[in-house]
């Protein structure tokens, strides 16, 4: 049968389920053995043709630090960041790429050839983040169906797996970054309310409090720098990490710090963690009450919260949830694993709806009663100089075409007009954001639209913006006097964005490393 794929491409671990031959998502572990596989990279030091994926990587990295990658996801989208080896520039692009070829191969040697996935992302990633991590799918070798955002994901899992109905809010508290997300959930039946989020938050932001702790101390007991070097900088943020995984399960933690000065065993109580990531759960608190506000709902309003992440699983997150909510938050599932499923679940609806054909029987009788409404993450608008009726100035604005929370697949067209007589062309440009002040919103796309010349002022321009349940977004710009068209579709280039061309190549290139 043709193998329908999830993956969860995490921060700090990314994972793949496969859906079985009745429907139901399983993951498939990597050639370790493991559920889960670290995010993190290494560049062979012996053979440039050989790249490391995964516990290795990590464990390379206390050897040569400058020759490994942790937490790319964080820079999904940058177009200024590279990463320098062996006088190769890679970018967050191509780096995730490697990440899910070491899924793809490993999932491939166990079920045979796969190709159609559905990859998760933040429910807070603009376009640029969404379609850079497709365009990594798609070096990878994959057929990036669909994207879905992680807490939809998340509750797909959930409402399948257990008693979940009503209003639910989804805080979905990973290694590098944050979302809560409301949603109505009747049995199988789900419609997502809105989203908010914070790419920059996460377990690896709470590691870094407790290294502060362990330097810290050493400086203060020791009077010398713990960390000296690259290498020191990646060993003890690997105790860090540990650390706060102990402090989950116990009131205190201790550490034996290995400096260059001499040797100090420091204890981090539960307490001192908590007290320094204080300001972190805060920003988590703030934008639970933008989503509730959103959504027009009280907390009281809120039926369930499910937890997400395996961040979710410190205590004071949960103490803080259970305040503000009055009841505890669901742990039913296992939080690291719950996306991946959801992901895969979301490929078999993909699949039904656009290839029927081609799902095996099994699976879509597994599926067949699952009905999911997703809705626009951001705003989308464009860039005009409307005439001040009271000033009779133009105003340069923001205009949203389509509005946040929209059901998808979603559709809007708003009319501009030419500005000056003579005009033969338009800078258009799509932006994202709440905001009508074009300071406060983030450009995403500028393109030349040639118009044609020897025409009055106030010609029409039709700008339509679209969304389909797959997350991917597509803008049209119509001269309705002459009917030229201006498609535009978000694919990274000099801005950040790369050419299908460039991914041909590129994926060409990839096919000759060893992923190991």
């Amino acid at each position: 049968m043709a193998n329908i794929v999830g993956i969860d491409l995490g921060t700090t671990f990314s994972a793949l389920a496969i859906l079985n031959a009745i429907g139901k998502p399983e993951i498939v572990p990597n050639a370790d053995g493991e559920r889960l596989t670290p995010s993190a990279i290494f560049f062979d030091e012996e053979s440039s043709d050989i790249i490391r994926v995964g516990v290795e990587a990590v464990n390379s990295r206390h050897l040569n630090a400058k020759r490994s990658v942790r937490w790319i996801k964080r820079h999904m989208g940058d177009a200024n960041y590279r990463k320098n080896v062996d006088g190769k520039d890679w970018t967050p692009v191509e780096l995730s790429a490697l990440i899910l070829k070491k899924l793809k191969q490993e999932c491939s040697a166990e079920h045979g050839e796969i190709s159609d996935v559905v990859i998760s992302v933040p429910a807070h990633f603009d376009e640029i983040r969404r379609k850079a991590t497709m365009d990594a799918g798609t070096m990878a070798g994959l057929n990036v169906i669909g994207i879905v955002n992680e807490p939809v994901a998340a509750a797909l899992y959930y409402a399948t797996t257990r008693e979940v109905s009503g209003k639910v809010l989804v805080y979905d508290l990973g290694g590098g970054t944050f979302d809560v997300t409301i949603m109505d959930v009747k049995g199988h039946q789900m419609e997502i309310v809105c989203s908010q989020g914070d790419h920059a938050l996460g377990g690896i932001d709470f590691d870094k409090e407790i290294l502060k702790m362990l330097e810290q101390s050493y400086r203060e007991k020791i009077g010398a720098e713990l960390i000296t070097s690259d290498e020191d900088r990646a060993k003890y943020e690997d105790e860090a990490e540990d650390v706060k995984k102990t402090l989950s399960r116990r009131k205190t933690a201790k550490k034996m710090l290995y400096g260059s000065a001499s040797n100090l065993k420091v204890e981090i109580t539960r307490e001192m963690f908590e007290q320094a990531i204080s300001s972190l759960i805060a920003r988590t608190d703030i934008l639970v009450e933008v989503a509730l506000e959103e959504a027009g709902i009280e907390p009281s309003g809120i039926d369930k919260v499910l937890l997400v992440g395996g961040s979710t699983r410190i205590p004071l997150v949960q103490e803080r949830l259970e305040k503000t909510f009055g009841f505890a938050p669901e742990t039913a599932v296992n939080v690291d694993e719950c996306v991946t499923l959801g992901a895969a679940l979301h490929a078999g609806l993909t699949m039904l709806r656009e290839k029927p054909d081609v799902v095996p029987a099994g699976v879509s009788s597994g599926l067949n009663d699952i009905n999911l409404t997703d809705v626009c993450n951001h705003s989308y608008g464009t860039i005009c100089a409307p005439v001040d009726k009271e000033t009779g100035r133009r105003v340069v604005q923001n205009r949203i075409i389509l509005k946040k929370n929209t059901p998808l697949p979603c559709e809007a067209s708003q009319m501009f007009y030419t500005m000056s007589k003579g005009q033969t062309e338009v800078e258009v440009t799509i932006t994202q954001g709440e905001d009508t002040a074009v300071e406060y919103v983030n450009k995403i796309a500028t393109h030349k639209f040639e118009l044609p010349a020897d025409r009055p002022a106030k010609c029409p321009i039709k700008v339509t913006y679209s969304y389909d349940v797959n997350q991917r977004m597509h803008c049209s710009f119509q001269d309705l006097e002459s009917g030229r068209v201006l498609e535009v579709d978000f694919s990274l280039d000099k801005n950040g964005e790369m050419s299908q061309s460039d991914i041909k190549q590129k994926t060409e290139k990839l096919d000759h490393l060893k992923v190991e």
